[in-house]
């Protein structure tokens, strides 16, 4: 084996950067776990398949399920904050929002006050603690497969699987749809302000 050069393994380091100061879901308020109010919503990502670009935000009221998607196409964290501000604009009713533990929410304090939200951390690799969205991302996955390259969407598309997500009637809703119950809401505070 004379001439044989050995290659020098390199080891990438895998260690990951931990977000800092998270304020944990053991620590969130009793009403947000009891469904009582609307504005306490979930967050979580899509990501494309291994040759596909891009996310997709995912944002769930937990009281009336309604759903908000952005498509993320470049993806850095100043994207995923203006993607979560175009949310809070369409949904002004946001009060917290749960996430997990990704290192784009690595700058959560800015988001919290971007927003004028708490925002409160799942335990690591306890995606069930956030159910409500991970049960709308299977949902959406009707639309959007398992792989499939986010990049290809726009926002159109995204815009109508929104649409569908909150059209459709249930049961836990006494059968009216997520977006029903929204305009109930915003009808009811509508006339309390202009009753005072």
């Amino acid at each position: 084996m004379i001439g044989l050069k050995l290659k020098k393994r390199r080891f990438k380091n895998k260690s990951k950067i931990k977000l800092q100061d998270r304020v944990f879901i053991a620590k969130r308020p009793k009403i947000i776990n009891q469904r009582q109010r609307i504005g306490d919503t979930e967050g979580d990502f899509i990501v494309s398949g291994r040759c596909g670009k891009g996310i997709l935000l995912v944002v769930v009221d937990r009281k009336i399920r309604v759903a908000f998607l952005k498509i993320i196409h470049k993806v850095t964290i100043n994207e995923v904050h203006n993607a979560f501000l175009k949310i809070k604009k369409k949904f002004p009713e946001m009060k917290t929002l749960t996430l997990d533990n990704d290192i784009l929410f690595k700058r959560h304090k800015e988001l919290s006050n971007l927003l004028n939200v708490k925002i409160y951390f799942c335990n690591p690799y306890h995606s069930w603690e956030k159910g409500m969205v991970e049960n709308t991302n299977m949902q959406i996955r009707k639309y959007i497969p398992k792989g499939s390259d986010l990049s290809r969407y726009d926002k159109a598309e995204i815009f109508n699987i929104e649409k569908a997500l909150n059209n459709r009637y249930m049961e836990r809703l006494n059968y009216n749809t997520p977006e029903e119950k929204l305009m109930e809401y915003r009808r009811r505070n509508k006339k309390q302000r202009c009753s005072i």
